[in-house]
């Protein structure tokens, strides 16, 4: 009998299958919903651009510092932070967090 037949016959198996298979899902929606994230406003031909991240709370020092590899952190306010000279290909990494709602362009004088 082989290993992936036993694996199926038992419950502890069929878990374990079931939740490897749900990180899966998981991880490819969040590849999927990356790009329709990210604001056509970006669009362009410069190789950085400034952004605004959204969130659905207030950024936490996790936060800041998650996105800080990506950009110079300009602020944060209630529900956004903004970072200055992103790198166009890693919009999509900047995008892919479930906690992030959308990303724009740095709002000027706000």
């Amino acid at each position: 009998m082989s290993l992936a037949s036993e694996a199926l016959r038992s419950t502890k198996g069929r878990v374990v299958l079931g939740v490897v298979a749900a990180w899966l899902c998981f991880q490819l929606w969040l590849t999927l919903a990356a790009p329709m994230k990210i604001s056509p406003e970006l669009k362009g031909t410069s190789e950085k651009v400034n952004i605004q991240i959204e969130l659905p709370f207030t950024p936490e020092r996790f936060h800041v510092l998650a996105f800080q590899q990506y950009g110079r952190v300009a602020g944060a306010d209630d529900h956004s932070i903004a970072l200055r000279g992103v790198k166009r290909t890693d919009l999509n990494a900047v995008a892919r967090p479930y906690w992030v709602t959308s990303v724009g362009p740095i709002k000027e004088g706000g």
